[in-house]
């Protein structure tokens, strides 16, 4: 039987705890500025508004440290697109290779088959690859399983990246959520010094936010490259409408919601981290990010098709990696009363 079956089969419901998907409200501002700017008769600028690129650029400096201009801003149609597409809309193609952790969402992946490139799931935990890709995706913090990568580790994928002629990206989207470590933007001076030169950081609203059906992120960086990632997705049509635009500014200048969902977070975090641990799980890394990365020292096929007779439904590592083949991934996004229950039933 498939686990989400078997998971559904009990008598109190499932607990879907296996998708990273917001369920808490989208901000308040952002919804008023969503239906102000409702009225959008003509095109909107890829580039994005002047009040989005002034509120991306303060949010990177209040919020993370980071000094970017303006033009070295870009709204994108959800991150996930803007990951897929970027080898191929900067360039690479057959003979090129991207890189990315073992341990990873797919995306990365389907960003180097999208542009034609190879592939490469490479082992980070000891630093960069021995062999220099052309891109370098890193994810911290990271999905699936929490790691955050420190200042000096990041500093040392930049020089090395500057050295041997290697894009570096990190995907942020977690960045808001540090639980035992504190997330650093590659985009930090600590990390990338003076300048981005050569350097790319990926931002979404999806989980900072809880705006994940608007579709809202934006790439900052290397101005050279955001200039270059502007031309192709102008003639592509890859724009941002402009009320999804007023809604990620709005959201942007407000620090308070980002506030309430954390603590929304901790609580949940706590319950479920302190129940696996009773149950004997392990649980690794998960410093950061809005999941437990958990094991019995099995295969996850077997502890999730175990949960799945609970009516818990997780995320098997498998899919992230060989490397996950024992771990299990549980997510934060549920909501108290299904994080409650879940714990609950894993207490019996």
């Amino acid at each position: 039987m498939p686990l989400r079956a078997l998971a559904a089969e009990h008598p109190d419901g499932i607990v879907n705890l296996a998708l990273g998907t917001p369920v808490d409200p989208s901000p308040a501002v952002a919804r008023a500025a969503l239906a102000a700017a409702a009225d959008a008769p003509g095109h909107p600028a890829t580039e994005g508004t002047p009040e989005f690129r002034e509120a991306a650029t303060r949010y990177l400096k209040r919020r993370l440290g980071a000094e970017v201009a303006e033009t070295a801003v870009l709204p994108a149609v959800g991150t996930k697109e803007l990951i897929a597409w970027l080898p191929a809309a900067l360039g690479l193609g057959p003979g090129d290779t991207v890189a990315y952790p073992r341990l990873s969402f797919p995306t990365y992946d389907v960003s180097a088959r999208l542009a034609g490139a190879t592939p490469l799931a490479v082992d980070l935990t000891a630093g960069p690859p021995a062999s220099a890709p052309n891109l370098l995706w890193l994810n911290s913090p990271s999905n699936p399983d929490g790691r955050i990568l420190t200042a000096a580790e990041l500093r040392e994928y930049v020089e090395w990246g500057r050295k041997h002629g290697v894009l570096v990206v990190n995907d942020e989207c977690y960045i808001e959520h540090g639980w035992t470590a504190e997330p650093v933007s590659i985009l930090h001076p600590d990390v990338s010094g003076p300048g981005h030169e050569g350097v790319l950081a990926v931002h979404s609203l999806s989980k900072r936010s809880n705006m994940a059906g608007y579709r809202a992120g934006f790439v900052a960086g290397d101005e050279r490259l955001v200039r270059t990632l502007l031309e192709v997705r102008r003639h592509a049509g890859l724009i941002v409408p402009a009320p999804i635009a007023a809604a990620m500014t709005a959201a942007l200048n407000d620090d308070d919601h980002v506030h309430e969902q954390r603590l929304r977070y901790a609580k949940r975090r706590k319950l479920l981290l302190d129940t696996l641990l009773g149950r004997g799980f392990r649980v690794d890394d998960s410093a950061g990010s809005l999941f437990l990365w958990a094991t019995e020292g099995r295969p996850c096929w077997d502890t999730t098709r175990n949960l799945a007779g609970l009516g818990i439904l997780v995320a098997p590592g498998e899919i992230y990696g060989p490397a996950g083949e024992n771990h299990v991934r549980l997510a934060l996004t549920a909501t108290d009363e299904r994080i409650e229950t879940a714990v609950t039933r894993l207490r019996r």
